[in-house]
């Protein structure tokens, strides 16, 4: 595993997926609603499914926080790049949200993701959404599933963004909130962003290697 690449692959990936995504958000907005709230969610289960076909074996195309302290968890990831990767996302996550506020101004809150409904509320969302993207992840890396792994990945996604889009704008990712956050300036309740989908994703992986280890012993 060369760190360099991995980085580079993590900053990339993270910089599409938000470029597409919050982008999707942003663009839906500014055409007054041409996309909906499909074409959102297509956009970001497709952006998804792209950034694991082209980086997957590079980095794991983590483009995600969360994902990669999950998978340290699981120990499919060394401790010693942890923070480089989340800084990697972080940066990317950033890079794109600024690009997208020089082209687009501040239309649609730059792609913020912020609660539509009680923050109590909008935190057990991003869990239970978190745990979802997770555990599909979880799962697609079983040795017979890899090749439709970005598939099932980016259908996981796109679910999620249909059905929780409108309550809590999906984030499952921090780096994917706090990009926008930076460029429009509106933090209200971000740490939810951080803490559910971290807590989601540490569940799903207790769940996954429980019910696997049950398979295997039964």
């Amino acid at each position: 595993m060369r760190v360099g690449r991995c980085i580079g692959a993590e900053t990339l990936g993270t910089f599409l997926l938000v470029l597409f995504g919050p982008g999707a958000v942003m663009v839906d907005a500014w055409s007054g609603g041409r996309l909906g709230q499909v074409g959102i969610a297509l956009a970001f289960g497709g952006v998804v499914a792209a950034m694991m076909f082209v980086f997957g074996d590079v980095s794991g195309a983590h483009i995600n926080p969360a994902v990669t302290i999950a998978q340290w968890t699981r120990g499919r990831l060394p401790g010693r790049l942890v923070a480089p990767y989340v800084a990697a996302q972080c940066v990317g996550a950033t890079a794109a949200s600024m690009s997208l506020r020089a082209i687009l101004g501040t239309v649609g809150n730059s792609g913020a993701t912020l609660p539509a409904i009680p923050v109590g509320r909008a935190f057990g969302v991003e869990v239970a959404l978190s745990f979802v993207l997770l555990a599909s992840i979880a799962a697609s890396g079983e040795p017979d599933r890899l090749r439709a792994a970005p598939w099932i990945v980016g259908l996981a996604v796109g679910l999620c963004a249909l059905v929780g889009g409108p309550l809590t704008g999906a984030s499952m990712n921090p780096a994917r909130s706090l990009g926008p956050a930076v460029a429009s300036g509106l933090w209200r309740a971000h740490w939810v962003y951080w803490l559910a989908p971290s807590s989601g994703m540490l569940v799903a992986v207790r769940v996954h290697d429980l019910l696997r280890r049950s398979a295997v012993t039964a």
